[in-house]
């Protein structure tokens, strides 16, 4: 088990790694929509976040020797269920018709007042 780590996504706002490599698979993190250039959220609209955290989700991978065409599940956590055909309209342009299994999961917060966080599990 190794630690993935690269300066091209944010840095973990907690006691976690950005990534984790085990047994043929990457753990990445819940990535919030933070441009690792500013530390700041992404500006614009929902569909904006979700590139910005896919972006973040890919860049962790890819340090990993992996990518977003190996990912095999996603978790995504939204604050507003009724941005959810946005989401997916963004989402679904990261991958073709291969698409992984995944979960989207409404909660009543995210951390730094983000309206989105996407989770992955990817093979290497």
């Amino acid at each position: 088990m190794s630690s993935v780590s690269t300066k091209k996504a944010p840095a973990a706002i907690g006691p976690y790694s950005q990534g984790i490599s085990a047994n043929g698979f990457v753990f990445v993190s819940g990535q919030l929509p933070i441009n690792p250039s500013t530390g700041t959220i992404a500006e614009g609209s929902i569909k904006d976040r979700t590139i910005q955290s896919m972006m973040n989700i890919g860049e962790i991978l890819k340090e990993a020797g992996s990518g977003l065409d190996k990912v095999v599940k996603t978790t995504i956590f939204v604050t507003n269920l009724e941005l959810f055909g946005e989401v997916n309209e963004a989402y679904g342009t990261f991958f073709g018709g291969n698409a992984p299994a995944r979960a989207c999961v409404q909660v009543a917060a995210l951390p730094k007042g983000a309206d989105i966080e996407i989770e992955a599990i990817a093979t290497v």
